[in-house]
């Protein structure tokens, strides 16, 4: 008796064996499937461009806020200015008329 031989059907390409359909299984199994797989990373990679922008964002908001500081510590005319308007306190010798008209 000899041994079965495996006869590959005639529909099969002959460079098309065993070994190669399972390394290309494994890849498309760790590239879709796995704990890394691409889409995860494709959507990691989304996030991090994101918060990159919001990083320099709010750097470039934070610059701002430092010179308005550091011009209201520095100039005290600047400093009186922004109270009387925005606060609307006055000195103490002083009449302050408030009006609506635009």
């Amino acid at each position: 008796m000899s041994p079965f031989k495996f006869q590959r059907p005639k529909w099969i390409p002959r460079w098309l064996n065993i070994p190669l359909l399972i390394f290309v299984a494994f890849v498309v199994v760790l590239l879709f499937f796995g704990d890394n797989n691409y889409m995860r990373i494709s959507k990691y990679r989304s996030q991090i461009n994101e918060l990159k922008s919001q990083i320099k964002n709010n750097e470039d908001s934070a610059a701002m806020y430092d010179a308005k500081v550091n011009e209201l510590n520095t100039d005290n005319e600047t400093l009186e200015r922004l109270v009387r308007e925005k606060y609307g306190m006055k000195r103490t010798n002083e009449e302050v008329y408030i009006t609506d008209i635009p």
